[in-house]
């Protein structure tokens, strides 16, 4: 039975990934050697490094005076380097769920903080509007993509100041006109690599001006005077980035695959606003997540999520149970994932509907 990989994060890779990843822990670069032995001061391995920025900076367009660096950590790290790095006296935040919350308390010990806006009040299920952004402050933070509760900015904000992004869950999902941002950061295990590996796209001279002394290794500057390589970076983890980057080059780059993520999310989300028994828990259609779509039972039907998980994952719907923080189901729909795997579990749904 084919199974069909709705996990939030670690997530669906491309088979093309896995496979040349496979391959290489077997035998890098034909060396007789595998990825998981060799040293990242190999010539081999830095062809790796520097054909995986190359890309990265291909397919996001990203301009002249950006570095790209691929540390360890995840984004939670970043919650602190970020400020520690950046926030000279004030910056501003978005909060918008779990991971937003978490970057404003790391901020907090760096500076003054000014949450702008939130949607707590409603379990945040929708994306604050109408809120002001000081013009005195450092920068500007927000979480472009809410993976637990199924929200999403998908369009650059137009703030008047620089901005400084989580894009952990959304990034290749769509054009992101990247000289808006001093910085984005995110975890690679969504749409970019297995665990163990974090993206920064950092503006070079924003640098070095928060008057703090920095530890060596929580500074950005470090790590951009040696391309990542300060210490020994996360070697499989980049190795399989490489392939998904190569495989989005393929596909057509962003633009296209921000097509087919919008079909996909277009027709679950039709799928679960047509249905009898199931509601998806954001109502504003702007901001749903293409990503995260998160969904509960009706009311009257609300004692049979666990009966649904059981028949969805009898039939190869694998990961679908929605976080505890929101409950119900949650489908996640990634990059790789195809559109099979979406068409898939709304024809499963209607099967559980009509039984019901």
């Amino acid at each position: 039975m084919k199974k069909h990989n709705f996990y939030a994060g670690p997530s669906i890779m491309s088979q093309f990934t896995i496979d040349e990843t496979a391959k290489a822990v077997k035998d890098f670069a034909d060396m007789g050697l595998s990825i998981l032995e060799i040293s990242h001061r190999s010539k081999q391995f830095q062809a790796v490094m520097d054909e995986a920025i190359s890309l990265f900076k291909y397919l996001l367009d990203i301009p002249q005076g950006y570095s790209v660096l691929f540390l360890g950590g995840g984004a939670s790290l970043q919650f602190a380097m970020v400020p520690m790095n950046m926030l000279k006296t004030k910056a501003a935040y978005l909060d918008t769920g779990v991971w937003a919350s978490k970057a404003i308390k790391e901020a907090k010990l760096f500076g003054e903080v000014d949450v702008v806006a939130s949607s707590k009040d409603k379990n945040y299920n929708y994306i604050p509007k109408d809120y002001t952004v000081p013009s005195d402050v450092d920068y500007f933070h927000y979480t472009s993509n809410n993976t637990i509760y199924g929200t999403e900015i998908r369009k650059d904000p137009e703030m008047g100041v620089r901005m400084i992004s989580d894009m952990s869950s959304d990034i290749f999902s769509r054009p992101v006109d990247i000289s808006k941002y001093d910085l984005i950061y995110g975890g690679a295990q969504k749409n970019l690599a297995p665990a163990g590996v974090t993206f920064v796209i950092v503006k070079d001279d924003a640098l070095g001006k928060s008057g703090r002394v920095l530890p060596t290794m929580l500074n950005y500057e470090t790590h951009v005077k040696k391309d990542s390589m300060f210490n020994t970076p996360p070697v499989l983890p980049i190795f399989s980035a490489l392939q998904t980057l190569k495989y989005y080059k393929e596909l057509g780059g962003v633009e296209v695959i921000e097509k087919m993520d919008v079909a996909k999310a277009d027709c679950l989300y039709n799928a679960i606003d047509s249905s009898k028994m199931f509601v998806a828990t954001v109502p504003n259609h702007e901001d749903r997540s293409i990503m995260n779509v998160c969904f509960v039972m009706k009311p009257e039907y609300k004692d049979l999520e666990s009966s649904f998980i059981e028949f969805a994952t009898a039939r190869g719907m694998m990961g679908l149970k929605g976080h505890r923080d929101v409950g119900g189901f949650r489908a996640s729909l990634y990059n790789a994932l195809p559109m099979e795997s979406v068409k898939a579990l709304t024809e499963v749904m209607k099967e559980f509907e009509k039984s019901h």
